[in-house]
């Protein structure tokens, strides 16, 4: 984030602002398994995005719900086949399996169609797996959510780069997935050109996010206070630190989960930690809405960012999650990237 302290309005505690955004469209994607999940490290990410190439991708669904969620690694969960005992003679219907970290990625558009629709397939039903066990209150994430997450991050990262490959894919996919699967691709797209290659990586530093459902909460509280949609601030967080599993300061010297210049933390960061999640995402809030939000969070983001594609990407994934909160559930997994001097690195997950 720029530092914008000069000329900036304080806000106290107490000051309200009513107004949010509608941002809306819809989605859908399919399927269900099970399984446990995968490891994350730690390392830093810049408001400028220099080098991290934050994993995006979109998970197309329909509408859901929101309760917290705890940290943890990946724990194994039994698969569940259905209670009823099939029929004699009638053949079981098997789950398909789990993308491995590394499948390969489709070349031809029908099938990379083929492998995007039925991998939405299978990570929406498995996202509803996983809020209905609690999972996101606990941080309990399955390898039925991380894998086919990140197989579809994986995919959309190459029809990012590939333009006219994408533009096939699109025309390929069912309708209710292609408008969505244009969104994500096109923010991917804007965000890799904002990065630039490190030279060491392990210069990053990362860890495991809050739960996710924790962060709803941190996300709504603020929303709550400041009037700036909660989808905006999820969507600005996913962008800056994969929901804060970049922990490390960025080149210019921003801070924390939300990435924060000092000056501008002393402004609006209300006497909190900067590395405070809570606080982090409530200082955004704050800063969004004297900068514009909700009237024009065009304005507000550009303020806190000044790339009008860091703008885009983050308005395009934010109406993802306002489409539906699925989509949320499955950013919350997109691993952190890193653009190296010596190709793509993929720092965290499975």
């Amino acid at each position: 984030m720029k530092d914008r302290h000069a000329g900036a309005v304080r806000l106290g505690h107490g000051r309200r602002s009513r107004g949010w955004a509608m941002i809306a469209q819809a989605d859908a994607v399919e399927d269900r398994a099970q399984g446990a999940r995968g490891r994350s490290r730690g390392g830093p990410m810049a408001a400028a995005l220099v080098g991290l190439v934050v994993a995006l991708s979109g998970c197309t669904v329909a509408q859901g719900a929101s309760s917290p969620a705890a940290p943890g690694r990946s724990v194994t969960q039994a698969a569940a086949e259905p209670s009823a005992t099939p029929a004699a003679g009638t053949p079981t219907v098997r789950a398909p399996a789990l993308p491995a970290p590394g499948k390969a990625i489709p070349k031809a558009p029908a099938e990379l169609a083929r492998a995007l629709t039925g991998t939405a397939a299978q990570l929406r039903r498995a996202i509803d797996d996983w809020r209905r066990a609690g999972g996101t209150a606990t941080g309990r994430v399955p390898d039925s959510v991380v894998l086919p997450a990140l197989y579809q991050q994986r995919l959309y990262r190459h029809l990012a780069r590939n333009s006219e490959v994408a533009s096939r894919t699109y025309a390929a996919l069912p309708k209710a997935l292609a408008g969505p699967a244009k969104a994500d691709v096109t923010a991917i797209r804007k965000l890799l050109s904002l990065a630039h290659p490190v030279s060491d990586p392990a210069k990053f530093r990362v860890e495991k996010p809050e739960p996710a459902d924790v962060l709803i909460g941190h996300f709504r509280r603020a929303e709550r206070r400041f009037g700036v949609d909660w989808e905006v601030l999820a969507a600005v967080m996913f962008v800056e630190t994969k929901f804060g599993r970049v922990r490390s300061p960025s080149h210019t010297g921003a801070k924390g989960p939300m990435q924060f210049m000092p000056r501008t933390w002393e402004a609006y960061g209300m006497g909190g930690d900067v590395h405070d999640t809570r606080d982090a995402i409530l200082a955004a809030a704050n800063y969004l809405h004297a900068s514009g939000a909700p009237r024009d969070y065009r304005r507000a983001l550009y303020a806190y960012n000044h790339s009008w594609a860091y703008v885009d990407a983050v308005l395009l994934h934010a109406r993802q999650i306002k489409r539906d909160v699925r989509n949320y559930y499955a950013y919350y997994n997109w691993q952190v990237f890193v653009i190296t001097t010596r190709g793509e690195r993929r720092l965290t997950g499975p």
